[in-house]
């Protein structure tokens, strides 16, 4: 990824063992050295003997998860209000997609209990879509009576996960999906979909990407405009992301497809690189990087949202987003939670610009 290529392309390439590698612009590139796309070190014996092209796409859209995926499992109650402000800071620093709530049984997620006031608190902005989650047709009514324009489904590629995590099979969760989804249709609401598990389950391990192509198949046939693939415990490595895409591709078109990381083994941005190189122009990212999986011991939460526009920017693709604006945001909910913000964008910036709601604490 060299700022001095005219295209958004990594190129490196060498006629013989004993040449020089260089960059597509002609800068020399030096084996062993950190290759700026991927930000891996890339060992001399995986330096490819010929020039390999990897085309980025010009935009990416961000769906921004933090006020409800980042926020399900606070212990502590969220102040309506906080959550109000959140979104409207995350809307006025640019984010064109930001999932508000979800409309659950307050018994089960009592964090978003106050669906109904968040989603008509919030100041809507042209352009701008305020998707909520809905696992069943109860949710999808209160939510479309509540002002819901865009709502959610979901289901996952593992079966033991799935009856864990709703305590049914993946096949009644597809059919409680899909009953969500011909309710949506008649309303003329927008639905997306979402497939947990897909590079890996805390309880079953490998998981296969049939599954993954079946699930989402199926969600997509039924209605859903665009499917998430999440790796909901973070365990996904560049490898499996690519094998599980390549996968999924068969069945549906890639500008369908959105990606999900969380960042449990560090692996979250080299993962959304690699799969902007398989076509993937939608990322799921949680801002000051909030969230996480219950059923994951361990884990860090969401790829925060402030890691993935930097690296995106820095790249040269459109996001549409201001950074500071967003970090701002960050900050202010960390602040509001009583924790450091979780992004490390966010953190060296904060401290280099004197960004209001610094936190000071290290590690």
């Amino acid at each position: 990824s060299c700022h001095r290529a005219s295209e958004k392309y990594a190129v490196f390439s060498f006629e013989q063992e004993s040449s020089q590698p260089h960059c597509i612009c002609g800068y020399p590139v030096v084996r062993g050295e950190l290759i700026p796309l991927l930000g891996l070190f890339i060992p001399n014996q995986m330096l490819s003997k010929t020039t390999t092209r990897y085309p980025l796409p010009p935009s990416v859209r961000i769906v921004e998860v933090g006020p409800r995926d980042g926020l399900q499992n606070e212990k502590r109650f969220v102040e309506t209000e906080i959550k109000i402000q959140l979104i409207n800071r995350l809307s006025e620093a640019g984010l064109k997609t930001i999932e508000a709530t979800s409309f659950v049984s307050p018994k089960w997620v009592p964090q978003m209990a106050d669906n109904t006031k968040v989603l008509k608190g919030i100041t809507k902005h042209t352009g701008r879509s305020y998707p909520v989650l809905t696992p069943n047709l109860k949710g999808f009514k209160d939510a479309v009576a509540s002002g819901a324009t865009e709502v959610a489904v979901f289901s996952a590629a593992s079966e033991t996960f799935s009856k864990r995590n709703t305590n049914t099979t993946i096949q009644k969760s597809l059919e409680n999906c899909v009953e969500v989804i011909k309710a949506a249709r008649a309303e003329n609401v927008r639905v997306r979909g979402y497939v947990s598990c897909v590079l890996g389950c805390p309880y079953e391990g490998y998981i296969d990407p049939e599954s993954v192509a079946h699930v989402a198949k199926t969600l997509y046939d039924a209605g859903c405009y665009e499917i998430s693939l999440g790796d909901t415990i973070g365990i996904g490595t560049p490898g499996s992301c690519i094998a599980m895409l390549k996968r999924v591709k068969r069945d549906l078109p890639t500008d369908a497809l959105a990606v999900h990381f969380h960042d449990t083994y560090g692996q979250a941005l080299v993962n959304i690189m690699v799969s902007l190189q398989e076509g993937i122009s939608v990322v799921d990212s949680s801002v000051a990087g909030l969230g996480g999986c219950p059923y994951a011991k361990g884990a860090t939460g969401n790829v925060a949202t402030e890691d993935v526009v930097y690296m995106l920017q820095g790249l040269g693709i459109d996001v549409g987003v201001d950074l500071h604006a967003l970090i701002d945001a960050g900050n202010f909910i960390s602040n509001a939670l009583g924790r450091s913000n979780s992004s490390r964008a966010a953190t060296a910036l904060t401290a280099k610009a004197g960004l209001r709601g610094a936190s000071s604490s290290c590690m």
